[in-house]
């Protein structure tokens, strides 16, 4: 019976460069000269330091220029506020989501199930799992979930025949 895996997965490596990148271009910059902005990962949360929020602002627009060139997509960014430290300093954290939520899982197979297609939708951990006796339907699916779920990013693999 054909099958496909939904997930939400983010390549960690372009993560690291896109950081690494990110942190060479503060460093070099006239605008950042003499200034404590800086960013850093730590697993899976990239933090943001500088003087002032419109530097954390600046950083955060250099990283994500660098996410997307690098074919990272920004909707599996979580930010958080912009935190005072101290007299004048401040600092954010980004969170990269990986993997399918619960709750988006439970919407995706209710989706699935109100389309009315001939096909199976179980969660899988942080997966979706769909299985169908037609690819057609299956591939019906991936178009659906497409259109319908834009706010993060899936991708859809193990496809077997």
């Amino acid at each position: 019976m054909p099958s496909f895996d939904t997930v939400s997965e983010v390549d960690t490596v372009e993560v690291r460069n896109a950081v690494d990148q990110t942190s060479k271009e503060v460093a070099t910059r006239y605008d950042f000269k003499g200034t404590s902005a800086s960013l850093e990962l730590k697993e899976k949360v990239i933090t943001l330091h500088g003087d002032a929020e419109f530097q954390i602002q600046q950083i955060m627009d250099i990283l994500l220029g660098k996410l997307a060139k690098r074919g990272i997509d920004v909707r599996c960014l979580e930010y958080g506020d912009v935190k005072q430290v101290g007299g004048n300093k401040a600092t954010q954290t980004v969170t990269v989501k990986e993997g399918i939520e619960t709750e988006l899982a439970k919407k995706i197979v209710k989706l699935i199930k109100d389309a009315k297609l001939k096909v199976q939708a179980s969660i899988q951990g942080e997966a979706v799992r769909v299985t169908g006796a037609k690819r057609d339907d299956l591939q019906a699916v991936m178009a659906l979930l497409r259109k319908e779920i834009t706010d993060f990013p899936l991708q859809f693999n193990n496809f077997r025949d």
